[in-house]
């Protein structure tokens, strides 16, 4: 769902789907999911060898506030609306577990804005060894935040 740009458009669509008392019940990434990664996808982009590629750059995911997720639920006319938070935080049990969710798919919307196979590796060999040295734990596990945002939304 955090796919999706236009929640206002999604919300019409379902509110216009759903029979009388027909339920919505979803969950997707919220505000704060995924700030290591964020983090260091953000500085990798901003590097000289990247900034370029990068200038036109729209960020692929709609991550929202709990609080305004609820206001933009609530402006439709279901009669039952509820929306929570939920943290959901992810130990990756290792560094290869942590590298196989960053290229599939975390990184999959970065390396479409790079022109050829080389460029993409050392963003991507960067990315990791940078999202390593900032997640790694002395379990040698990995631990990322994900944060998710609730709706259960009644016709």
């Amino acid at each position: 769902m955090h796919w999706i740009k236009d929640h206002k458009k999604l919300l019409s669509n379902i509110y216009n789907a759903l029979k009388v008392d027909g339920i919505a019940r979803f969950n997707f990434a919220a505000d704060g999911n995924c700030s290591h990664f964020f983090k260091v996808v953000r500085e990798v982009m901003n590097l000289e060898k990247f900034a370029y590629y990068f200038k036109d750059f729209e960020w692929p995911w709609y991550m929202p506030q709990v609080e305004e997720y609820e206001t933009l639920a609530k402006t439709f006319a279901f009669k039952e609306v509820k929306v929570w938070g939920e943290n959901a935080d992810r130990y990756f049990n290792n560094v290869d577990d942590m590298i196989g969710w960053i290229e599939q798919p975390s990184i999959v919307p970065f390396l479409e804005y790079l022109v050829d196979d080389t460029l993409k590796r050392v963003f991507r060999n960067l990315v990791v060894d940078k999202m390593i040295k900032e997640t790694l734990q002395e379990d040698g596990r990995c631990f990322e935040t994900f944060r998710r945002v609730n709706l259960f939304a009644r016709k």
